[in-house]
């Protein structure tokens, strides 16, 4: 039985918010129970600091609704994909045994967002091994999610979740980085365009909806090909 039915893994308090929000927001409300882990307490961060991010990061997670928040302390800027790291977030999966996990696009601006994204891709498959830590119980989660969010120079989405009715769930759990984003116009993955940084948000939000016919949605990335049964069933219409 699982503990948490989604779990977002990003190397950095306010990653998920940024990426993902909408997607957590919406679970919580339908009744998923849902979880953050956070690679680094973002020590390397040029605004703020790590006590005050990790109480931002407490707000921001009572807003969006998750049931879990946890930071490993891993090296922020210094993430590295070595047997160490995978064996400590091994075991945190197994402990929360998620059966969905999302994570970053497999490209990223900052190093720890493209290492987290291979990071965490065989830290899921550890936690399915037995001997990986003799003392927990191997858990393999089903399904693993890239949030592609704002990554234009990836690949077409091979989804889109409608956060249309949560989106401004999203701008709230962002607002609480005081730290990190009052007055800025730019923020992990978000390319800048002059406007303050919730309008960018806004209108990529509003870019990935379009793609869904719905005015704000988040998009994902699978590496492997989403099967449907029923062609009937198929949403967003082509004319």
């Amino acid at each position: 039985m699982s503990i948490i039915d989604v779990l977002a893994i990003v190397p950095h308090p306010d990653d998920a918010e940024l990426l993902c929000g909408g997607t957590l927001a919406r679970l919580a409300r339908e009744g998923r129970r849902t979880g953050i882990i956070d690679l680094t307490r973002g020590e390397m961060g040029t605004r703020g600091s790590v006590e005050i991010r990790a109480a931002e990061a407490a707000r921001a997670a009572q807003v969006l609704g998750v049931a879990v928040r946890e930071n490993l302390g891993l090296p922020d800027s210094g993430l590295e994909n070595q047997p160490a790291a995978r064996r400590q977030l091994a075991v945190v999966i197994r402990r929360l045994r998620p059966q969905v996990v999302i994570t970053m696009a497999p490209r990223g601006r900052h190093p720890d967002h493209r290492v987290t994204a291979q990071l965490v891709r065989d830290a899921c498959f550890l936690a399915g091994v037995r001997k990986t830590d003799p003392g927990t119980e191997p858990h393999r989660p089903r399904k693993l999610l890239h949030a592609i969010t704002f990554r234009e120079d990836h690949v077409k989405p091979t989804f889109v979740v409608d956060i249309s009715a949560d989106f401004e769930t999203k701008l709230a759990a962002i607002a609480c980085y005081e730290s990190q984003f009052e007055g800025v116009i730019q923020a992990g993955e978000v390319y800048p365009t002059g406007e303050p940084l919730a309008e960018v948000i806004r209108h990529q939000s509003a870019h990935y909806g379009s793609l869904i016919r719905c005015a704000y949605g988040e998009p994902y990335w699978t590496s492997e090909t989403m099967r449907v049964d029923d062609i009937m069933s198929l949403a967003v219409e082509t004319f």
